[in-house]
């Protein structure tokens, strides 16, 4: 591999009346790096994805009311779980799109420089 620097590239993907895990895949795909010729998977390429028009996203009733994020806080009776719709009352629908590519994304140390580089706009 060259040493040469990439170009920085940038995807929108207009989230207008399309469903949240069609467009969280297609966000991790080319956050990955997958769309560009220089694809290695030990590197964090410089790529960059705005998603537009998140709050047109079609939810149907039955995800927003049924799905339920958890997380465990280390401590005895720690579970704590909340609603889709009370996430996005509560930090918008941003976060709910930021949090559904984050689980796309592999577990490792690239997850975070892969991150800085998701914009999503309402």
């Amino acid at each position: 591999m060259t040493s040469a620097k990439q170009k920085s590239a940038t995807y929108t993907i207009d989230a207008t009346n399309r469903t949240i895990g069609r467009v969280a895949s297609e966000a991790a795909h080319a956050l990955l790096g997958k769309r560009s010729v220089h694809f290695a998977k030990n590197q964090a390429l410089p790529v960059r994805v705005v998603i537009e028009n998140a709050s047109k996203l079609h939810l149907p009733e039955r995800r927003v009311k049924g799905k339920v994020y958890t997380h465990y806080t280390g401590y005895p009776g720690g579970l704590r779980e909340v609603r889709m719709d009370e996430m996005i009352a509560k930090k918008g629908i941003e976060d709910v799109v930021r949090k559904t590519v984050d689980g796309m994304i592999p577990r490792n140390k690239l997850r975070t420089p892969r991150m800085k580089n998701l914009i999503v706009t309402a």
